[in-house]
């Protein structure tokens, strides 16, 4: 079964170009990393520095093979201090209806 959640996260004022090359770099990487279907960057467009960051992964595998990849440590220590919250929120997801594919 595949792994879904959304990242959340706000870009202190002042911040929001290096949060989004952080964001667009760590994007690149993860895209290509075997097990993930769809790491896809949104903001809010009423909140451009909230960010919202739809994920799925094929399996709890390539889930865990995502949270132990050698650039993830790095990213979110240089996020950290570029964001409102203490952590990027994350919240599973479920699907609640049959897909179409």
């Amino acid at each position: 079964m595949t792994k879904t959640l959304l990242a959340e996260f706000t870009a202190r004022e002042g911040t929001e170009d290096e949060v989004a090359r952080l964001i667009g770099d760590y994007a690149l990487k993860v895209r290509e990393e075997e097990g993930n279907l769809a790491f896809d960057v949104y903001t809010k467009t009423a909140e451009p520095r909230a960010y919202w960051i739809f994920e799925v992964y094929r399996d709890e595998d390539a889930f865990q093979a995502h949270l132990n990849a050698p650039y993830g440590a790095p990213f979110n220590a240089a996020l950290i201090p570029l964001i409102e919250e203490d952590a990027s929120v994350l919240t599973f997801l479920s699907p609640c209806a049959p897909s179409r594919a």
